[in-house]
């Protein structure tokens, strides 16, 4: 991409970062550098696609915000919805096409030097051929995937019909937000996200045309019916692409409910989020590192960092399992400050806690490049040895 197109462009995505607030310091960093690795690319393709990620992904996000704010919580505690996204989750959805981006400005300009130093002849093409560069497959699927995702994710969480564990052999109702949750108008929307981006890439590809044809480097025109086929396979590959986000963080991600509200707990950054449990477990720790606070509390009459109130045992229940006192009788004028402390705030709704969102997209991005350009070429018997080849 020509330098005078690719530098202004990338001051003013991170401005547009920056002033909306869509990315955090680190995560414009990221995003700057990625803009980079896509400008190297002698075709305008590859960073056209990551602006229009970029730009339909943040409009996407601030439609009724305050709406989806009120429909899940934060792990801090405030309101849910989507915050600044930080520099993982910026590679999690561009990595995989930072990389591929950069093997195919490698080989096309290793089929340049193949013609300008060396006189010979190149296997590949300069422009886009029916059966050329598999690498371009993987690029464009990798953003329809992650596009797909987001718009189903940002715009399925607004349907009104209550979402359905796609892991669950029953389909079972689950809250919003929840990973693994689908709606139909979540999969309409991850298929509209998808297309959008497919869109961009048969706008800003170089096809050869009669104008190639029997060039070096060229290749013959493509078909209406050729187009076609590109268009929809792509686009219903991204759209694929968001389903399996939703099994990958249905099965491997852990979806945490809080039970007073009944809402997910979703981590900023898209990091775990911890049930009562988790915390629980931990107790002993907090307490050994908080026992010189009574002693300190003493000393400075309840001043310092670590000096806390005592709080009142909670009643000890007796062998048989049943305590002398229940701590949640409403009747109990005299129960303590404790009370609710004992049952568990934060439960898993689904999923095993294996992976976090950030770790579940990139799988998926990657899943989705790979398959695809396996798939493609398979489909133009193209080796995928290809992708070393000038």
């Amino acid at each position: 991409m020509k330098a005078i197109i690719a530098v202004p462009a990338t001051f003013a995505l991170v401005y547009r970062a920056y002033s909306h607030k869509s990315l955090t310091p680190l995560g414009i960093f990221a995003a700057a550098l990625t803009a980079a690795a896509h400008a190297i690319h002698p075709w305008n393709l590859p960073f056209v696609l990551l602006c229009v990620f970029f730009l339909a992904g943040t409009r996407v996000t601030k439609i009724k915000a305050d709406v989806k704010a009120g429909l899940t919580l934060s792990s801090q505690g405030t309101t849910g919805g989507e915050g600044p996204r930080t520099h993982v989750q910026v590679l999690a959805n561009s990595l995989m096409a930072s990389i591929l981006t950069l093997l195919h400005a490698y080989q096309l300009r290793t089929r340049r030097d193949a013609v300008v130093a060396h006189r010979e002849i190149p296997d590949g093409s300069f422009c886009y051929r029916w059966g050329g560069d598999i690498l371009v497959v993987g690029i464009i699927a990798n953003y329809a995937a992650v596009c797909a995702d987001t718009f189903s994710s940002e715009l399925g969480i607004l349907s009104r019909s209550s979402p359905r564990l796609i892991t669950s052999l029953s389909l079972r109702k689950v809250p919003r937000g929840t990973n693994g949750g689908v709606t139909l108008w979540g999969l309409i929307a991850g298929l509209l996200g998808s297309m959008i981006i497919v869109a961009a890439a048969l706008m800003f590809l170089p096809f050869c045309g009669e104008d190639t044809k029997g060039r070096i480097g060229g290749g013959e025109s493509w078909t209406v019916g050729q187009k076609a086929t590109l268009a929809w396979g792509l686009s219903i590959w991204g759209a694929l692409g968001s389903l399996l986000d939703s099994f990958l963080g249905g099965w491997f991600q852990r979806s945490v409910r809080d039970v007073r509200s009944g809402k997910i707990v979703e981590g900023d950054g898209g990091v775990r989020v911890l049930t009562s449990n988790d915390v629980d477990s931990h107790a002993p720790e907090r307490f050994e590192e908080k026992a010189t606070a009574g002693p300190k509390a003493k000393v400075l009459h309840g001043e310092g960092a670590n000096a806390v109130e005592k709080q009142p045992n909670p009643p000890q229940a007796n062998l048989d399992g049943s305590s002398s006192k229940d701590p949640y009788d409403p009747k109990d004028k005299h129960r303590g400050a404790h009370f609710g402390d004992l049952k568990p705030t934060r439960v898993a709704e689904s999923g095993w806690d294996l992976l976090d969102n950030n770790d579940v997209n990139f799988l998926m991005a990657f899943t989705m490049s790979v398959s695809a350009m396996a798939l493609a070429g398979w489909y133009w018997n193209v080796p995928l040895d290809s992708i070393l080849k000038a």
